[in-house]
């Protein structure tokens, strides 16, 4: 896949473009895709998304987002996406009007564009869908709807928040997952014999808070893990961390990337009245992990 940030970096030629933030690449984004991609095919020209870095709504009213750009560029790639303009969404790109948009579009020779039926653009949200007709053929995907309501980014982002992987699993198509280097931390989890790693993802991320059963991929293996996201009470409280206890590892994982794939919530984040009681509470959290997974 072709990556650009810039229209200058699109190879020439006719296209059909598909646009708009595309944060988690859920259900929703993928029938629109999978749309663009049968014009795509059907015509004999290359599949681009035209999308924003960050979401619109992460950089306007300051939200967490479901996918950083490198993780939505995977996924994006999974959809059998060709080429991907991923533009700077900042002050400046948020003031322009509608008109500059549309010559965006123009300049990269979009010949079928797709969007939601929704989308908006330019400053203001003066822009919608029929205004894109003054640039090629425009098809608007519909919202789609699950369990009485459309697949959005923001359902998605409130089941989160709540600690609901299984229902956010099931708008997405796939779990959740979050990735980030591991840090050095204070080192507790070892002295009570469970030691984890403290995995430091991107700063505007969606975590979800609690104890989970989850997988952690590095190296190109995945194990079976149990990871606690947030401001561990018992040991005084502080800012929002993602510790993560990778069952059957064995060595040093600072500085390495991990990505850890939640699956099931356990609990939530609770205060324990001493280390041997929070100690009790992991090894039953695992016990419960290991009967979910079948180990």
């Amino acid at each position: 896949m072709i990556i650009a940030a810039e229209l200058a970096e699109v190879p020439p030629g006719p296209k059909v473009v598909a646009v708009g933030s595309f944060d988690g690449v859920h259900l929703g984004h993928q029938a629109l895709l999978a749309r663009a991609r049968r014009e795509a095919e059907s015509a004999g020209w290359p599949l681009l998304v035209y999308t924003f870095d960050p979401p619109s709504k992460v950089f306007v009213r300051g939200v967490g987002m479901l996918s950083t750009l490198s993780e939505k560029l995977d996924l994006l790639r999974n959809q059998g996406v060709d080429a991907t303009l991923a533009v700077p969404f900042d002050e400046a790109f948020a003031a322009r009007p509608k008109e500059a948009f549309l010559e965006d579009l123009a300049r990269l020779e979009a010949r079928r564009i797709v969007v939601g039926e929704d989308f908006a653009f330019g400053r203001g949200r003066a822009g919608g869908p029929d205004d894109l007709e003054a640039v090629a053929p425009t098809l608007k995907a519909p919202l789609l709807d699950l369990g009485g309501a459309p697949v959005k980014s923001t359902r998605i982002r409130e089941l989160l928040e709540a600690g609901d992987v299984e229902a956010a699993r099931h708008l997405l198509g796939r779990p959740y997952s979050a990735r980030g280097l591991v840090r050095k931390g204070d080192r507790v989890g070892h002295e009570i014999g469970f030691p984890t790693a403290n995995v430091e993802p991107a700063p505007s991320k969606v975590l979800p808070r609690g104890v989970f059963v989850a997988e952690a991929e590095t190296g190109g293996r995945r194990y079976p893990a149990l990871v606690n996201v947030g401001t561990r009470p018992t040991l005084g409280g502080g800012g929002l961390r993602m510790e993560v206890h990778l069952l059957g590892f064995s060595g040093d994982l600072y500085g390495h990337e991990l990505q850890v794939v939640f699956l099931k919530r356990l609990r939530g984040e609770r205060a324990f009245p001493d280390l041997e009681a929070l100690r009790e509470q992991i090894a039953r959290d695992l016990e419960e992990a290991r009967r979910f997974l079948n180990l």
